[in-house]
């Protein structure tokens, strides 16, 4: 047999021997791993005086003013502590509009007149940078060449050191802002947004007499899915390599049919795998509590505790750089993408979402009797509201080329946003709804049925795994976010729209109580009418159904089934007053984002159908080409030694169909590529929609039927049957 990329890769991974013992937790108990590569609160009181010390607690917990005494202080411990721990420089990590993350280093080093040096680090480093804002994404807010931007130091994440295998590297965690003054980044906004909901917040909390309670965070725990595939594989694939998702690749005989990969024991070099990055991510106190084997093969899942959701954002960008770099020590490769293979289960980020005071009062737990606890009701029904008054805005913070191939399959929430509420808080829900508010449903214990058994305590409500957007007993599992996602942009949309109904709320109670009504009798007052207009967003059902997108539709609720479909309700003008309202975006920066959006959707389709068209033509086409001549001369062979051959000709006559198909295909997909739509950046996204989108999947039916029909030592790329199940 003859010998390709494919081939080769498969040789490599059968002789190659991994080193997994590379943790050793009997050694290194996990507690003693925790936090100590992050300049936390320990770290801050053994080394700042007091008064520094308790000035910062203060701006970090209760979001007050930073006393700019406080910097040099905290730039002073924070330098001697990064230098103790092999530190050569810092640098200010910030989050622009690509997504990723964004870094520029410096030196701790600075010279002296004797020809020495010195290490050096002032608090108006701590506080301000000054990277090239130039080449980030803008959306025409400021001109190319107008370069100053800002990064701000957040002293509420706190700082870290990335080890190096040549020096290690203090990590300062800041906002991106322009010369201007716009968001440049997705962590400005997020903080503004969770200051907006706690004021919100605050109001109701202080008319039910909470003086205790300083401040309201909104906290999130988001689930991480993601594929490892050995890395030889992906050095085959340019179009993983290149766009993180497969362009071409035929279904495999076995797929998750037999659902035997689900909660499945984990491959050894996976578990090694996992575990060394779980290690890391304990050094910088990342909270991470789960893993196991996901739905699809090769798929997996990482799931942290609850946190701030403005450290549970920094975490998880961090998690996601930790996973790609750990995975490449094990010969493996991470892949984010919501789809890298069609056919199976892709990828999401369900971020689970809910609001908490700074005295540990979760204000979505309904405790035992959410019928009478009439605290928990407010803010539940408030984000019942939020949810049915802006649908449209989840849907936008979820769009992204990717995300369009997931949202709406049998694997993942459908692009109609609504809520699962159970049967416990549906039945309180309908109570409230009637006026009268008597009793809650209790899940009670099961009887397995075996004696030895322990009877299990069982939950009032199931869950529906269906919705987008589901009540999962103490907060909200936002599920149709994208794996590659920031989590920033969902939890801002859903800090304001919440704000916005607390706001709504809290005013209403305000004037009832105001005028002398008992607050008891004015929330009883309000909810049923709040409901009775927001009940069209809840549904328990199967979300997955034709019949619900029918209903969905009668009730008036949005299908925005694509992310160009998404994109203009940014600017749609109730979006823009709700932003602007709250001071979470301006309308500029909405404009700006609208363009950004419209921009990397095209580009994305542009990288992946350039890229389809190259591997049709250098990869697929040749292989095709190769095989129909081996055929053709075998045809011939048989003929001139005068054996029929029916059979082969048809073979032979089927095979040079499809390739023609392919070859017209491949044609007509360049053709669409080099007609350039007319209009904005969203008039360029629709136009890659309608037509080049279409001509994608044509051509890629019939690249996929190529690879049924070629001889397997002809085909040049490894298949979906090798990368997901040789590990």
């Amino acid at each position: 047999m003859g010998s390709n990329v494919r081939q080769e890769a498969i040789k490599t991974i059968a002789t190659t021997t991994h080193k997994l013992n590379r943790i050793d937790f009997r050694t290194t108990h996990i507690k003693d791993l925790f936090g100590i590569n992050v300049f936390g609160e320990e770290e801050q009181k053994q080394r700042l005086p007091k008064p520094m010390f308790k000035s910062l607690q203060k701006t970090v917990k209760l979001g007050t003013t930073l006393d700019p005494n406080v910097a040099d202080a905290v730039a002073s411990a924070m330098k001697d502590w990064a230098i103790e721990h092999g530190c050569t420089h810092y640098t200010h990590l910030f989050q622009p509009l690509t997504g990723l993350t964004a870094e520029k280093h410096d030196s701790f080093l600075n010279p002296t007149p004797n020809g020495r040096a010195l290490a050096e680090f002032s608090g108006k480093e701590l506080v301000k940078g000054e990277p090239d804002a130039s080449s980030f994404p803008s959306g025409g807010s400021r001109s190319t060449f107008e370069a100053r931007g800002y990064t701000g130091w957040d002293p509420t994440s706190p700082a870290y050191i990335r080890e190096g295998a040549n020096g290690s590297t203090l990590v300062i965690p800041t906002i991106f802002v322009s010369w201007t003054g716009e968001a440049l980044d997705k962590k400005t906004p997020l903080l503004k947004s969770m200051e907006a909901l706690s004021t919100q917040a605050m109001r109701i909390l202080k008319l039910y007499g909470h003086a205790d309670v300083k401040k309201v965070f909104t906290t999130v725990g988001p689930e991480q899915e993601y594929f490892l595939i050995d890395k030889n594989f992906l050095y085959g694939r340019p179009d993983l390599l290149n766009t993180g998702r497969t362009l071409f690749g035929a279904k495999p005989p076995k797929g998750q049919e037999l659902e035997d990969q689900y909660f499945g024991t984990i491959p050894e070099r996976v578990l090694a795998c996992m575990a060394d990055c779980e290690a890391e991510l304990f050094k910088l106190g990342v909270p991470v509590k789960t893993r196991h084997n996901e739905v699809a093969p090769s798929q997996y899942e990482l799931a942290p505790i609850f946190e701030d959701s403005n450290l549970a954002t920094d975490h998880n960008q961090l998690a996601m750089d930790v996973m790609r770099r750990t995975a490449e020590v094990y010969g493996l490769v991470c892949l984010l993408h919501e789809k890298p293979f069609a056919g199976i289960n892709g990828s999401g980020k369900h971020n689970n979402w809910s609001m908490s005071t700074d005295t540990g009062e979760n204000l979505l737990n309904p405790g035992d009797t959410p019928h009478d606890n009439a605290q928990f009701l407010l803010f539940f029904v408030a984000v019942i509201r939020a949810v049915a008054k802006y649908p449209e805005l989840l849907r936008v913070t979820v769009a992204s080329a990717g995300n369009d191939h997931r949202l709406g399959a049998n694997e993942a929430p459908p692009a109609i946003i609504s809520i699962f509420l159970g049967d416990q808080l549906q039945d309180v829900m309908d109570q409230l709804e009637a006026g009268a508010l008597k009793s809650t449903k209790q899940g009670g214990q099961m009887e397995i049925g075996v004696t030895v058994l322990p009877k299990l305590p069982r939950d009032a409500g199931d869950r529906n795994r269906t919705s987008p957007f589901a009540f999962t007993g103490n907060k909200f599992e936002f599920r149709a976010v994208g794996s590659s996602f920031s989590i920033s942009g969902p939890n801002v949309v859903l800090n304001t729209i919440v704000a916005e109904s607390l706001d709504f709320m809290a005013t209403n109670l305000e004037k009832a109580t105001a005028a002398g009504k008992d607050l008891h009798k004015a929330v009883q007052d309000l909810l049923p009418g709040i409901l009775k207009e927001s009940k069209k967003v809840v549904y328990n059902g199967d979300g997955y159904t034709e019949e619900w997108q029918q209903e969905a539709e009668r009730r008036g609720l949005p299908n925005l089934k694509t992310t160009v479909d998404a994109i203009p309700m940014i600017i749609r003008k109730d979006s823009i007053d709700l932003f602007t309202k709250y001071k979470v975006f301006t309308e500029k920066e909405l404009q700006s984002r609208y363009v950004i959006f419209s921009e990397s959707y095209v580009k994305t389709i542009t990288i992946e159908a350039n890229m389809m068209v190259m591997m049709a033509k250098t990869m697929i086409l040749p292989a095709g080409l190769r095989y129909q001549s081996e055929v053709a001369t075998a045809v011939t062979t048989t003929k001139a030694a005068g054996v029929e051959n029916g059979a082969q000709l048809e073979a032979l006559k089927e095979l040079t169909g499809v390739i023609t198909g392919f070859q017209g295909a491949t044609a007509a997909l360049e053709k669409v590529l080099a007609h350039h739509a007319e209009g904005d950046a969203f008039a360029h996204a629709k136009a890659m929609r309608d037509t080049v989108v279409p001509k994608m999947v044509e051509l890629r039916t019939l690249g996929d039927k190529l690879e049924t029909i070629v001889a397997d030592d002809l085909w040049p790329i490894p298949t979906y049957r090798e990368m997901l199940f040789i590990k």
